[in-house]
């Protein structure tokens, strides 16, 4: 299976536009891990609104779209740049996986530190900071460190089917049924490829 991990930073917040929905925001900058490429740096890669037209190829060949929290934010969002329906490929959120055996949402930083012992280099104000200074570099970064470890969080929920979290100081496993999550689902999205 081709997996795309994927993870989206913003030019603006909720509060600049006056909206609680995401595709009301704009894109900074994508950063994606293409398992097709395999674990290295190669496997990483960037792009800004200019360049967007060379990521959709590679989201139309992904079997499954990995993120954290994409199914409320980063999928419509994308979304409102893709000439198609990003939404029919196969999503696999990992927040939204635990969410559904906790009740209640969790911060990506919390299950890292939890289950892989790493924390987040920053957060989504300072990508937006960065960007109003022009700092692209910094969110490209910031932004392939979040997809890093979305993609090392899918990796172990895979191999141990659990992730894990601090309730009161205590480490809880997030037991998590992942049997689904390696079954090809038939897709067709030929929207930019040259067919």
């Amino acid at each position: 299976m081709r997996i795309i991990t994927f993870d989206i930073e913003t030019k603006n917040l909720f509060q600049d536009v006056g909206s609680n929905d995401p595709i009301d925001l704009d894109i900074s900058v994508i950063c994606i891990h293409d398992s097709a490429k395999g674990d290295g740096p190669e496997a990483y890669s960037s792009f800004t609104e200019t360049d967007m037209s060379k990521l959709w190829p590679i989201i139309e060949q992904a079997d499954a779209l990995v993120t954290w929290n994409g199914d409320h934010f980063d999928i419509p969002l994308l979304n409102k740049y893709y000439p198609g329906d990003i939404s029919k490929i196969k999503s696999i959120d990992l927040m939204r996986e635990v969410q559904l055996k906790l009740g209640r949402r969790l911060k990506l930083d919390t299950v890292a530190e939890a289950t892989l012992g790493i924390k987040k280099t920053g957060h989504g104000l300072e990508a937006v900071e960065w960007w109003k200074a022009g700092e692209i570099e910094k969110i490209i970064k910031y932004c392939i460190d979040d997809v890093k470890i979305t993609r090392q969080l899918y990796d172990y929920a895979l191999e141990n089917k659990l992730l894990k979290y601090r309730d009161s100081g205590n480490l809880k496993d997030i037991k998590l049924d992942t049997s689904k999550w390696g079954i090809l689902e038939p897709v067709s999205m030929t929207f930019t490829l040259p067919f």
